[in-house]
């Protein structure tokens, strides 16, 4: 039988002092400030979700020439990525803060319906009590992330390998996330690299908190496809560039299948879960990113994926 997960943890004054100076202090620019919460939901009435397909950022010179056209400037590169991908992963901000005007450039350089994830601040996870982030999440949506708009969509929270799975503390990273600011909904996604996390009290502690966890095809990070949140959001680093694509045809139409699976609110039945329990059937929507290590092919991968969902 399935072991519980303990209660989510007490909220403590720290934390809801944290929670409130969010709040108060992450606004949007005027014209975004009336913006309805919105976290781009399912598409409502054909029973699936919205797949979104990408890289991992937009700027690699070995895509020049390759992926790129030899004579698009630099700085037509965003541009270029988001007329042929869905998505992109913004790797930037797990590493530096980046500024207001950056949001608001990315999101007049992409497609209405276009949608960036984006890498929350190593500051606050790579730290040994997860419980002490606050500053560093605050300072997060302080730094404009808001200014996105409608093309804002999930936030990752990357763990390193040696972070081990603690019920309490990372029960607590989890209440310090905002999941509304300036009348957005906000989405979260974890990214854990450690074995010990494939317990179901891990699942059970994402349920409570509607959060997915990232499935990692990965050579050595942990595997896990357990449906925790009204989203699906993976990872493809397997791919590898003496293929045209990254991934072999028949690798890229089982993979269409699972995405395909996962918006339609039903599971891929051939990757691996930790928990036995399942979660409710509905439409979720799906965020998929080729990214492997050497990644001069993700781009081809990430386009051929984006037609067999079509």
């Amino acid at each position: 039988m399935a072991k519980k997960a303990a209660k989510t943890p007490v909220k403590s004054a720290a934390r809801k002092a944290v929670k409130s100076a969010l709040k108060k202090t992450a606004k949007p620019s005027p014209e975004k400030a009336a913006a309805p919460a919105t976290a781009k939901p399912a598409k409502p009435g054909d029973g699936t979700g919205q797949i979104r397909i990408g890289i991992g950022g937009w700027t690699f010179a070995p895509w020049r020439g390759v992926f790129y056209p030899e004579k698009l400037t630099q700085a037509k590169e965003l541009n270029y990525a988001a007329s042929k991908l869905t998505s992109i992963e913004i790797n930037g901000t797990f590493y530096g803060s980046q500024k207001p005007e950056s949001f608001r450039k990315w999101a007049s350089e992409v497609p209405d319906d276009f949608v960036f994830s984006l890498k929350g601040p190593r500051y606050a996870t790579n730290r040994r009590v997860l419980a002490e982030a606050g500053e560093s999440v605050q300072r997060f949506y302080d730094s404009g992330v808001l200014e996105l708009g409608d093309k804002l969509g999930p936030v990752l929270w990357q763990f390193a390998p040696t972070k081990k799975f603690d019920p309490s503390d990372f029960g607590a990273f989890l209440e310090l996330l905002p999941r509304e600011l300036g009348g957005r909904a906000l989405r979260h996604v974890v990214e854990v690299r450690h074995d010990s996390f494939c317990v179901p009290e891990f699942i059970t502690l994402l349920r409570q908190f509607n959060t997915p966890v990232v499935f990692s095809e990965h050579a050595t990070f942990p595997a896990i496809s357990d449906v925790t949140g009204d989203f699906v959001y993976a990872r493809l680093q397997k791919g590898e560039d003496s293929i045209e694509t990254a991934y072999p045809p028949k690798a890229l139409d089982a993979w269409a299948k699972r995405l395909e699976a996962w918006a339609t609110g039903g599971e891929p039945t051939d990757l691996p879960r930790v928990d036995a329990a399942k979660p409710k059937k509905q439409p979720r929507d799906v965020f998929a990113y080729v990214i492997h290590e050497a990644k001069v092919r993700a781009p081809a991968g990430a386009m051929a994926l984006i037609e067999r969902v079509k």
